[in-house]
Parts: C-alpha cells; sequence; structure tokens
C-alpha cells in the first residue's frame, strides 16, 4: 500500500547503500519505525568498500548483525596486509603492513575485530536484518521532491517499476544518497576541502590462473606500481574472481569508452607480470576518489550522512566507516527526541559531534594515500604526507570535545596521536569483560538502547538517583553495579578494576550514552548524586 499524505512516518531514510541501510537496522533496534527508499533495484552488485574497521564492527555487534556479517565475509577471513609490488613476478615488493593487528593487541580494546567484508555481501546482511526488526525498506523508489516546515518534511515518492508516484510525510528526513546527493544539493548546502584526488575504473575480472602466481600472499589489496600499467589488485574469492583498480584521467581527455576489454586485460596483465594470464572481463565501474565535507550536516529537519556529508580517499576505508558511524550517532539522538525524553536541540549535536570527526578524517584518508602511494594519487607539492600514525587512533579513539557530553575537555583532539580509552567524557568508552549469571559480556554490549551508569561502592545512593532521574526526564537509563558483592549487577572476569580503568574511583561513576560514548564522569565521591544526575541530564536532553 502506498502512503499517503495523510499517513506519517518519523524518519524517512533516501538511499539504500551501507549508510542508509545501517541506519534503517540502528533505528530499528532502538524501534524506531521509519521508511527507506533506493531507486536502483537492488543492492550493490560490485565487489567494493570492503574494508570495515573494528568501531563499525563494534556498532555492527550490538546490534546484532556481527556474526551474519563474519559468516558473509568468510571467504577473506584470512586475508591482511596491503603488499605493494612493481610486479607479482618480480622482486620488487614490500608489505606496506602485514598485519592489521599485529601481536592481537586489539584484544585488549574491544570485544570485535576488523572485517573485509564486500559491500555486495554486506548489504544484503544488512537489508534482512532491518527487515527482520520491522523496516519498511523499498527499491526502485526514488525522492522526487521534498517540503520542510516547522511540523515536518513531505516528500513526494516515485515507483521506477510503474511510474506511480505518491506522498509520505515524516518528522525527520536521513539524506544518505551519495557524493552526488539531490537532497543536499536542494538544500544548498557547499563542502570544502581539494576536491577529486584521482579517477579510477574498477574492473571485475575472472583469472583462475592467478591464484598460482599469488600463491599464499593472502593481502588485503596489491598496490602494484609498473608506471606504464600501474594499479591495485583485490581479492573477491582468492581463487578466479578478482577486482582491478586501474588509474583513469578524464583530465587528459580519456572516457570511460576507452577502457575496452582489450585494454583492460593487457593492462591486468602488464600490471601482474603475467603476459599469458587468462582473463575474462565481467564488468566496469568507475569511481572517484574526493576529499571534500559538507559545511553543514543539517537544515532543519534534514540530516546529512555518508557520502552525502563526505567525500574521502579509500585509503584507510574511513570512508563508508565514517557514514555508518554518522548513521549509529545520528539513529539514538532521533530516538531520544521522538521519545520525547530530549528536546530537538539535541539533533543540533549532530553536526557538532560529527563534522569535526569527518573533516579530520578525510585529511587522515588522503594522507594515507599519499604515504602508500596509491596508484593514480598525485598529491600536490607541500601536500601532507610522511609516515601516518596508527589507523586505530583515527577508527577507534576520535572524540567528541563538543556535542552531547559534559565535561569534555574542550582541548581534547577530535582524532588524538595516540590511543586513549580511558573513560575521559567525549571518547569512546573502555571494554572490559563482565560476567552475569554465567554470561559473558563485554561493557560495550550494555550501550544500545539506553543511557547506561555504571557505579561501584556507592551503588545504592546511585540506584536512587537513576530512578530519580528516571522519573523526572522519562529517559531511557539503565544503573549497573559492578563489583564482586552479592548485591552487584556485573562481576569483572578478570579482576579488573572497573572504576580505573574508566578513569573513577571506586565511589565515584560514568554515565554512557547509548551510542558508547562517554557522556559525563563523576571521579570521586558525589555528596548528592540524584541532583547531580538532574544538572547532567538537563545539559544532555537540552532541557535545561
Amino acid at each position: 500500500m502506498n502512503p499517503t499524505v495523510e499517513d506519517r512516518v518519523p524518519v524517512l531514510v533516501v538511499g539504500g547503500s551501507l549508510v542508509g541501510l545501517s541506519a534503517s537496522l540502528f533505528l530499528g533496534r532502538l524501534g524506531v519505525r521509519h521508511l527507506l527508499v533506493e531507486k536502483h533495484a537492488d543492492t550493490s552488485h560490485h565487489p567494493r568498500g570492503r574494508g570495515n574497521n573494528v568501531r563499525t564492527m563494534e556498532l555492527f555487534r550490538v546490534a546484532g548483525a556481527e556474526a551474519p556479517i563474519r559468516e558473509a565475509a568468510s571467504t577473506l577471513a584470512d586475508n591482511h596486509g596491503i603488499l605493494q609490488a612493481r610486479s607479482l613476478t618480480g622482486e620488487e615488493q614490500e608489505w606496506l603492513f602485514k598485519e592489521i593487528d599485529p601481536g592481537g593487541g586489539l584484544t585488549r580494546i574491544s570485544p570485535s575485530g576488523w572485517c573485509l567484508c564486500s559491500q555486495n555481501d554486506l548489504e544484503p546482511v544488512l537489508v534482512r536484518c532491518a527487515r527482520e526488526l520491522g523496516g519498511d525498506l523499498r527499491f526502485s523508489t526514488e525522492l522526487v521532491s521534498f517540503e520542510q516546515d516547522a511540523q515536518g518534511v513531505t516528500a513526494r515518492l516515485r515507483s521506477r517499476e510503474t511510474g506511480e508516484e505518491s506522498t509520505v510525510h515524516a518528522d525527520y528526513l536521513i539524506a544518505a544518497d551519495g557524493p552526488r546527493s539531490p537532497v543536499r544539493e536542494r538544500l544548498g548546502i557547499g563542502r570544502t576541502g581539494p576536491g577529486d584526488l584521482f579517477h579510477n575504473v574498477s574492473i571485475t575480472f575472472r583469472a583462475p590462473g592467478l591464484a598460482d602466481i599469488v600463491g599464499d600472499r593472502r593481502f588485503i589489496a596489491c598496490y602494484l606500481t609498473n608506471p606504464e600499467a600501474d594499479g591495485a589488485l583485490l581479492p573477491v574469492d582468492n581463487q578466479k574472481d578478482w577486482v582491478f583498480h586501474a588509474p583513469w584521467h578524464p583530465d587528459r581527455g580519456e572516457t570511460l569508452e576507452d577502457f575496452t576489454d582489450e585494454r583492460c586485460i593487457d593492462h591486468i596483465r602488464r600490471a601482474t607480470g603475467a603476459p599469458d594470464l587468462a582473463v575474462e572481463i565481467t564488468g566496469k565501474a568507475p569511481w572517484h576518489a574526493a576529499e571534500r565535507v559538507a559545511e553543514r550536516y543539517a537544515h532543519g529537519r534534514v540530516f546529512l550522512a555518508g557520502d552525502s556529508a563526505h567525500e574521502m580517499s579509500p585509503t584507510g576505508a574511513f570512508g563508508s566507516n565514517t557514514g555508518i558511524q554518522d548513521a549509529h550517532n545520528l539513529a539514538w539522538k532521533l530516538a531520544a527526541v521522538l521519545d520525547g525524553a530530549a528536546d530537538p536541540a539535541l539533533l543540533e549535536t549532530y553536526e557538532a559531534e560529527r563534522l569535526p570527526v569527518a573533516r579530520e578524517t578525510s585529511a587522515r584518508a588522503s594522507a594515507r594515500s599519499a604515504e602508500h602511494s596509491h596508484p593514480g594519487y598525485s598529491p600536490a607539492p607541500g601536500a601532507a604526507g610522511g609516515r601516518q600514525r596508527g589507523v586505530l587512533t583515527v577508527a577507534l579513539g576520535y572524540c567528541y570535545p563538543q556535542g552531547a557530553v559534559v565535561g569534555a575537555d574542550p582541548e581534547l583532539p577530535v582524532v588524538p596521536d595516540q590511543l586513549r580509552l580511558t573513560g575521559e567524557p567525549g571518547t569512546r568508552a573502555p571494554h572490559m569483560w563482565l560476567r552475569a549469571g554465567g554470561e559473558r559480556r563485554s561493557t560495550l554490549d550494555l550501550y544500545e538502547k539506553s543511557f547506561v551508569l555504571l557505579a561501584g561502592s556507592d551503588g545504592d545512593m546511585w540506584r536512587t538517583a537513576v530512578k530519580g532521574a528516571v522519573q523526572r526526564f522519562d529517559v531511557r537509563l539503565d544503573c549497573y553495579l559492578i563489583g564482586t558483592e552479592p548485591d552487584d549487577d556485573l562481576a569483572p572476569e578478570d579482576g579488573t578494576d572497573w572504576a580505573e580503568k574508566h578513569g573513577t574511583t571506586s565511589e565515584g561513576a560514568v554515565l554512557v550514552r547509548p551510542d558508547g560514548f562517554v557522556a559525563w564522569r563523576a571521579e570521586g565521591r558525589v555528596a548528592d548524586p540524584e541532583a547531580a544526575l538532574r544538572e547532567v541530564f538537563e545539559v544532555l536532553l537540552c532541557r535545561s
């Protein structure tokens, strides 16, 4: 049944790729009714956007999607690192990095890990998970136009199968409609940044003989640097199906039509160093690497997320991950406002938090492309380069010095030089393993559908304060006492001092947002916990 203007939906999501589908999943988990429309008939068929970083996988873990995603990604589960070589058959070869997590140190700070899952494998999982939660996802449906006023957004939709048009009224609209975002253009939101960095043609091909040449080099990508035939080789199944990113120079008059099958086959053979390799071209798709960030992330009741808000160089896979994390940040805030717990002013913190992250991350992505000499990328003279610090500081260590936090250091760098997950307000809350009734849980598993207060020896006082906050603000708020006493809710699995881990004392408390970021921290005994929480939530929920 098509919606009519009398029908309402709290949230309309425009765009059904990774970010839009993730928004649908996160909204569904929070019980927010929504409609997603995607102009294409189906999910992506091209193997791209494969790197899902540890923070993204933490979000999918809590949303119940990590296991099916890893199952979909099982073929490439043993692929690690980026190789740089003049060819696959020559001696000039160097691992830019060989292991994503050398030494296994990541397990100390996260219950999840990196996952190599191509977009064409990941998107169907997200569709299935979102629909299981009741998400209304409509493919072959495009946004024709929209208007907004103080009450909401009125959108006209068109079925690309039947041509039938319909109207839907939403309280809010999320534009996850890609780098050429018609929604952003309609709003007149400009973008800043260097712009286009380089252009590639992504070539899918079948070459069973390539597996013997690659051998046991299970890379994520191999940058092939033959100056006469450079490019990036990516495995799809490590056997017969592969992807090759060939540099494309439209500024020199090159067109897509110039990339004939014959040219592509010759290029792949020369790049790999296998002149007799049997190659069957199965597809071609252009893509553009750019560094651009929207000047604003919101206009009234319309919000930008993903590529509509930012474009990034592909090195490090920061773009799609940043977009998925945009959607997660926005979802809990929309839920709080739609529930009536928060004032709509809370939604202003979406831009305050996510826009600086995008600016810093996009700059790091371009610098990483320069460091890795990504095929096709020739950075401008004077552009940032040199050895970049660990990718974890970008993927997991980004901070919110401003926004829906209380007590954050305004001088806190948005992307730090060193990873610090010590419970500071504005940072991702620390991970530690807990036990409850024989069940093993990470602290991160507690954060999704409510604010969470962690406390210790003054637990009874904090429990009373939490009850008062729930009654006063009608907010979703849970309290967990951590310790080894019978009345405690959760026990540290390995004897870790939860308070020290979170930068407080046993008499203090830590308040964590639904997205897993520390909202506020009491570093010692508080004379009146109920009054303290009241003041904190007046700020967090913009109710003061």
